[in-house]
């Protein structure tokens, strides 16, 4: 199962918006390709714990990057872009698992996943030059856009990473998506949603920004494109009745179970 962050950042680019009836395109300079961001206020899935048959009326679906996306639909390839799954540590250099001073990797308790170290520009080239090669396997499979999750993991560092090295390393990340004409979501890290241009972001993917309150920083730096996620009836019921008519909102279980689980949850507006 892909790991699930629990907060969220948002995302979007320096770059002119044209708006089509389905979605918007994202005009850049002629050395870059055109990329297309999903249609605000859209019924959406989350399906990174286990794709299947979206629900009827659905036209946006968030998929881990091992899956195919599903057919006719606005497809997000989902990348856990800043830690490790647990069990692939032995995939990564020893020396980008992020280490504290006794040498031992500092590890996500939460989720159990070992940290990326992104502390130099030759590391975060080398961790990224790997996650790129995942988000080329996304534009292959015809996804349309990247969610690369944990931006926030600084936070979870020990210290260790500063903001400006995240923002560093997702620049980097972004350059390659629009490069393969992907449109890049800034998951959660409200934080440095003001910082989306200067990074290359957009458009949002925010988890509970409903139950902490934080819809509207989203909405302020991405405008409409916005995707909320969130995982209890409190966090949607506030989501709904303040952006119910204009953002992408849905409730799903924390585990991000399949259908036919005891605890699958899918809720909207």
């Amino acid at each position: 199962m892909s790991r699930l962050s629990r907060r969220l950042v948002v995302l979007t680019a320096a770059a002119a918006l044209t708006v089509t009836a389905s979605a918007s395109v994202l005009t850049r300079s002629p050395a870059d390709a055109a990329v297309t961001l999903p249609p605000t206020h859209a019924k959406f899935d989350y399906q990174i714990g286990g794709a299947y048959t979206p629900p009827a009326g659905v036209q946006v679906v968030t998929r881990d990057r091992t899956a195919a996306p599903a057919a006719g639909l606005y497809n997000i390839c989902y990348v856990n872009a800043f830690q490790v799954q647990p069990g692939e540590e032995g995939q990564w250099d020893s020396d980008l698992l992020l280490r504290d001073a006794k040498g031992n990797v500092v590890i996500d308790q939460d989720w159990g996943e070992a940290l990326l170290d992104v502390r130099t520009s030759d590391k975060r080239n080398r961790v990224a030059a790997k996650v790129n090669g995942w988000i080329d396997g996304c534009a292959a499979k015809g996804y349309k856009a990247i969610e690369p999750d944990n931006y926030d993991s600084y936070t979870r560092s020990k210290n260790l990473l500063t903001a400006a090295q995240a923002k560093g390393y997702l620049t980097l990340l972004a350059t390659h998506a629009h490069s393969k004409s992907l449109a890049i979501a800034q998951k959660n890290t409200v934080e440095l949603a003001g910082d989306r241009q200067a990074v290359g972001l957009d458009f949002a993917v925010a988890e509970e920004c409903g139950q902490y309150n934080e819809c509207g920083d989203y909405v302020d730096a991405f405008g409409n494109n916005v995707i909320v996620i969130e995982y209890t009836n409190k966090g949607r019921t506030t989501a709904c009745s303040q952006y119910g008519s204009t953002l992408t909102i849905v409730q799903r279980d924390v585990d991000v179970s399949v259908p036919g689980d005891s605890g699958y949850v899918r809720k909207t507006c």
